[in-house]
């Protein structure tokens, strides 16, 4: 149950996807005044020493972030997401990456409140020990709680500022992590039908995958956006991951248009073969 460890795949391509919606998501819920909460369903250690053994055995890094990382040809989403990543190796070199935790730390306001979930027994060690040493401010911004995301995040909703962002990312190892992730959004649309609900998912020759999304797209009276990148082709066996998506619920108004930009230029240079590809599609909004 606990062989998944996020540092193998610290920075990789499909971080580099969900990092950069993400990112655009809380810049635009800075815009108003009223506070949010974010809640992330699977939250990881919380930040990564790409020079750290565990990234190194993989190096997944290479073929995401460290490709972005000297550009200057950046469209804007991802210039603000380097610019993120830049901001914490200030000496230029690439040694941290952020997981979805210290992003939202780095752009929530003294208002908002950060709910983090982790099951991972070292995980939730390390991700705990991460958030006591930002001090007594951040740490009572901030509540983790050692259980599953999935049955956590009812008691979560609807956030007491009836705004909030929700992340759900499993590693989806578990087969029955699909069905889970429908059904916490579908449960959590219930209690808060106005909350931004982001959902990554790996792109995988698994069934499971295209019926997740079948069923997230027929979700009645939503609007949403749904993005998705392909690195290279699928493997013959069927197993590893090609790519990733993100299928976000009550998005930003502005974020299909950020993803026209972006998108092209993510297949062109995260490419590992000739059939990189991407997908960009919505309803409503």
């Amino acid at each position: 149950m606990f062989s998944y460890r996020h540092a193998f795949h610290a920075g990789n391509h499909a971080d580099v996807l969900k990092h950069a919606i993400l990112l655009h998501i809380l810049h635009y819920y800075n815009k108003k005044e009223t506070p949010y909460w974010i809640i992330d369903t699977h939250a990881g250690a919380g930040v990564y020493d790409l020079q750290d053994a565990w990234a190194e055995k993989t190096a997944e890094f290479r073929d995401g972030i460290a490709r972005l990382w000297e550009r200057n040809d950046l469209p804007a989403d991802l210039q603000v997401y380097i610019d993120h990543i830049h901001n914490m190796n200030e000496d230029g070199e690439l040694v941290f990456y952020p997981g979805s935790p210290w992003i939202a730390l780095e752009l929530m306001r003294p208002k908002d409140r950060l709910h983090l979930f982790e099951l991972h027994p070292t995980e939730i060690d390390v991700l705990s020990d991460n958030i006591a040493q930002q001090g007594r401010e951040i740490a009572r911004q901030v509540t983790v709680f050692e259980k599953d995301g999935f049955t956590g995040l009812k008691s979560q909703l609807p956030p007491v500022p009836k705004r909030g962002i929700i992340l759900i990312d499993p590693s989806y190892e578990d087969k029955k992590d699909y069905r889970s992730t429908l059904t916490a959004v579908k449960e959590g649309l219930k209690r808060f039908a106005t909350g931004c609900f982001a959902v990554w998912y790996p792109l995988v020759r698994r069934k499971e995958v295209h019926d997740m999304l079948k069923q997230l797209e027929k979700l009645p009276d939503t609007q949403w956006v749904h993005a998705s990148l392909s690195v290279k082709k699928p493997p013959l066996d069927g197993y590893g991951l090609h790519g990733s998506g993100m299928f976000i619920i009550n998005p930003p108004y502005t974020l299909h248009g950020a993803l026209e930009k972006s998108l092209p230029y993510l297949a062109k240079h995260l490419a590992q073969d000739d059939t990189a590809t991407f997908s960009l599609t919505r309803q409503g909004n």
